[in-house]
């Protein structure tokens, strides 16, 4: 029988499996220790042919002493369930030194953790294979388990790194697209639990949970010209109009089966540059168990969904998107994670990745955990699923989600349900310092790219830098211009002269932020309709205040964004089990609402007045904001080489004959956009393209225009 010094391993409780397994040095020879449970025999490769080590009495514990030295690296013939195997010996690979990556982890500085943490294809010794790392500081034990093991957490025992909390195991001639997960003991509870890596960079498909352990990827880049103009890009003064998607619902199969990455890379990049689109802003494609949860619910944060293939054919779309000049934003979710049992929650048995106390670890409204944002460990994690999407993957930017639910610690929560700061206050100050972090590093380190926050409170400088004391992001959701907007256009037009602020209040604001106009898919479900579902009256007005919505979204001061459907102008919520509905362009009016948004987006971008100066005071001065009685509203948009448009918006259905206004000059102005054009599904009703300004002043103006507003219409002129 074996001495006591293996009683720790076979109970399973055995911190330092080096320590015992492996070769070791026997007075003037060496001993050879081997514990693996379902063996019948095992042998080691020697210089004279294969020797067999001995069954120690009735255990697992295999052993062979010798004086002869044995190859290096040894080589193990194991016989398990009557197959024959030869491997490497794990035990024969003892930890490397990676301590200052673990300093930095530690610190909560190690933004390429997931070059240190996970499953790493390695060479150790000529021998390729596994370097599996998890940091689980509770855990008295921890093993990998996989199909290669039979998932016994008695076979590959990992070695505790110290005080690092991270624990250890190369596994030798380990192949690419093997299943495994660790076996965590916890030290207090001596609880066993099986958990999925959180740095795996690839799942198997729902519904099971196992990551696969990685192989070299094979993509070639071919977007270095892309990245390159993405760097010298100055995108305060660039267009950028977002099409926000869904990559599961989209398109579809007719069997309705997803569409792969590839088959997206096919359609997709065509289709986004002749709608005249900047970017493209995919809800989450991290790993998540839950289809509907559309991506929020995440439990892989290194990993894109297998729901659509491989990290490889992401890369193949992301590099089909940047050769059509089209931007890749990715949403991202470090606000919170979900309970399931199997991923981050309690993870060795503790509260590692949440608080401990719900008053500060759990969303309750969303059945979801908090990130303990003040834990070092937490923060690397966090900043290096950040840093592996935009190096990875080569996105141009992260829409981080939820942002107030991080910013308050009484985020949706009565009075005694929370826990103050240590200053009595309500804000979060750990995660006020992720984010500043988080902004800090993308700016530094990936030039170009851009971070959004989805912020709905008056929370100060979200979009200012953090040497000024903001928050650092690039830009912020303008949430109270998507409610008031989505109010007031809702309202029977007989009704909008009472609410004509709803338009107007936005610009006393407009430019304490870099805003982004969104119209988002959080309003087209649970119950809210789809944009074209919101708007008054019948058929017709219907179409024509949606065609009347969007020109105002896209003359606007702020970058635009629009979910995928809007420019069908789909009558139901979208429907994330089912693809688009792509047949309603057979309908004239809903060809006209696509052809709508193809020109308004082309229209944007090539006109200089209309983005250029988004995000300052002198991009924008009202003409009249004041005639709430006819629904009027009309301003000019500045570039600044001086240049400008023209917008009038009537939100009546009355047409509005010889309508006056005051512009800057005399002259010719061309009408370059009808929303009520006979293209688009409208009357037709205009200005015959052309208009002339006379010296006339008017509103303060030295010239003015007399013109026709169309009913429930957009106009944007340009001079000359």
């Amino acid at each position: 029988m074996p001495d006591k010094t293996f009683n720790a391993l076979i109970d399973g409780r055995e911190h330092d499996p080096f320590r015992i397994l492996g070769l070791h040095a026997d007075g003037d020879g060496w001993r050879l220790s081997l514990y693996r449970p379902r063996a019948s025999s095992v042998a080691v490769e020697a210089a004279d042919g294969w020797q067999p080590l001995l069954r120690q009495g009735q255990t697992d514990v295999f052993q062979l002493r010798g004086s002869a030295a044995l190859p290096t690296p040894y080589r193990l013939k194991i016989v398990e369930d009557g197959v024959e195997r030869i491997l490497h010996d794990a035990y024969a690979f003892p930890p490397g030194d990676a301590s200052h990556d673990l300093y930095l982890f530690n610190q909560g500085v190690n933004s390429q953790a997931y070059n240190l943490l996970g499953a790493q294809a390695q060479t150790r010794g000529a021998v390729a294979g596994i370097c599996f790392r998890v940091w689980a500081p509770n855990a008295e034990r921890v093993s990998v388990v996989g199909d290669f093991n039979r998932w016994d957490g008695r076979t590959h025992a990992m070695c505790s790194l110290g005080a690092s909390g991270v624990w250890e195991l190369f596994i030798p001639d380990l192949p690419a697209g093997s299943l495994y997960k660790f076996e965590i003991r916890n030290r207090q509870t001596k609880a066993v639990m099986v958990k999925a890596d959180p740095y795996a960079r690839a799942f198997e498909k729902r519904p099971a949970t196992a990551a696969l352990t990685p192989g070299a990827s094979e993509h070639v880049w071919t977007d270095a010209d892309w990245l390159d103009r993405r760097a010298r890009r100055d995108w305060l003064h660039a267009p950028m109009s977002v099409y926000e998607m869904h990559a599961g619902s989209w398109l579809r199969h007719p069997d309705n089966r997803f569409y792969t990455y590839r088959e997206l890379a096919e359609r997709l990049p065509a289709y986004l540059a002749d709608m005249g689109y900047t970017h493209v802003e995919f809800l989450p494609l991290m790993e998540h168990p839950l289809d509907e949860s559309w991506g929020y619910q995440c439990t892989g944060f290194f990993a894109p969904t297998s729901r659509f293939g491989t990290p490889d054919d992401l890369k193949a779309l992301v590099d089909a998107l940047h050769r059509a000049d089209i931007g890749v934003l990715l949403d991202w979710v470090p606000g919170h994670f979900p309970a399931d049992a199997w991923a981050l929650a309690y993870f060795d048995g503790t509260a590692l990745y949440e608080h401990e106390d719900p008053r500060l670890g759990k969303h309750e409204e969303w059945g979801t955990h908090i990130f303990n944002y003040g834990r070092n460990e937490i923060r690397s994690f966090l900043l290096s699923s950040a840093h592996y999407w935009l190096s990875e993957f080569h996105a141009d930017g992260l829409r981080v989600d939820a942002v107030a639910s991080m910013l308050y610690l009484d985020y949706s929560r009565k009075a005694g349900e929370w826990l103050p700061n240590k200053f009595g206050g309500r804000e979060n100050l750990d995660a006020i310092a992720f984010l500043r972090a988080l902004n800090e590093m993308v700016h530094a380190e990936f030039p170009g790219a851009l971070t959004a926050a989805e912020e709905s409170t008056a929370w100060p400088m979200v979009s200012r830098p953090v040497y000024l004391g903001g928050l650092g992001f690039s830009m912020k959701w303008n949430m109270g211009w998507m409610n008031d907007t989505l109010d007031y256009m809702s309202k029977d037009p007989v009704h909008r002269r009472f609410h004509h602020e709803r338009l107007t209040f936005g610009q006393l604001y407009a430019y304490t932020e870099n805003f982004v106009l969104p119209l988002s898919h959080d309003e087209v479900v649970h119950g809210k309709g789809s944009l074209l579902g919101k708007m008054p009256g019948d058929e017709w007005q219907r179409f024509a205040n949606l065609r009347l919505l969007l020109t105002y979204q896209m003359t606007t001061p702020g970058k635009k964004l629009l979910f995928m459907g809007s420019e069908l102008a789909q009558g139901h919520e979208w429907r994330d089990r089912e693809e688009l509905p792509w047949h309603l362009l057979q309908w004239p009016l809903h060809q006209g609402m696509q052809r709508l948004v193809r020109d308004l987006n082309h229209l944007y971008v090539g006109t200089p007045a209309l983005h250029d100066q988004d995000f300052v005071a002198e991009g924008f001065s009202w003409i009249d904001c004041h005639d709430a009685d006819q629904s009027v509203i009309s301003w000019l948009r500045w570039a600044r080489d001086g240049s400008f448009a023209v917008v009038l918006l009537n939100l009546t259905p009355v047409p509005r004959e010889d309508y006056r206004i005051g512009v800057p000059h005399a002259g010719e102005y061309r009408e370059c956009f009808n929303s009520d054009s006979r293209y688009y599904g409208g009357g037709d009703l205009g200005n015959a393209g052309m208009l002339t300004a006379s010296e006339q002043s008017w509103m303060g103006r030295p010239a003015s225009l007399v013109l026709t507003l169309p009913p429930l219409a957009g106009l944007v002129l340009v001079s000359g």
